[in-house]
């Protein structure tokens, strides 16, 4: 009998009389969005979104042709400079695609000079894509 009273009962035991009441609605801002944003409840996101929960937006890539375009130029501009004993690391990852295509069933060995030049110009270029689409959508979107 005393459960189903207690249960039943708004108040919480132990704070007296204090009842639970709805949050109220926060507002967050900080030095990088200009204006405030309020706090999301994902409990609430799920039902607006029939049920599912998701925790990334539907389009988090928000990828933009753009970035493509410019961050491809931005890193074979300075992947092209002659700074490796007078070769770029374009020039000597291209020359090194050719010489392991002149033997092509076979594949290039494990010491081959192929894979350094392909490790540091991919690597170069997902950086510079990397940081083209932080900086190019950080700046459409007034992040800064």
């Amino acid at each position: 009998m005393a459960a189903t009273t207690m249960a039943t009962s708004s108040t919480v035991v132990g704070l007296g009389t204090s009842t639970l009441s709805s949050p109220k609605k926060i507002n967050l801002s900080s030095g990088f969005l200009k204006s405030p944003v309020a706090a999301r409840n994902p409990l609430k996101l799920a039902q607006a979104s029939g049920g599912k929960f998701t925790c990334f937006e539907r389009d988090w890539l928000r990828r933009d042709l753009n970035v493509i375009g410019f961050g491809l130029i931005g890193w074979i501009a300075p992947s092209s400079i002659p700074a490796i004993n007078g070769n770029s690391l374009t020039g000597l990852f291209f020359s090194s695609i050719g010489t392991e295509l002149a033997h092509f069933p076979s594949g290039p060995a494990l010491d081959s000079p192929f894979w350094l030049w392909l490790v540091l110009w991919h690597l170069g270029l997902f950086l510079s894509l990397t940081f083209g689409q932080i900086g190019f959508k950080g700046r459409t979107e007034n992040y800064f």
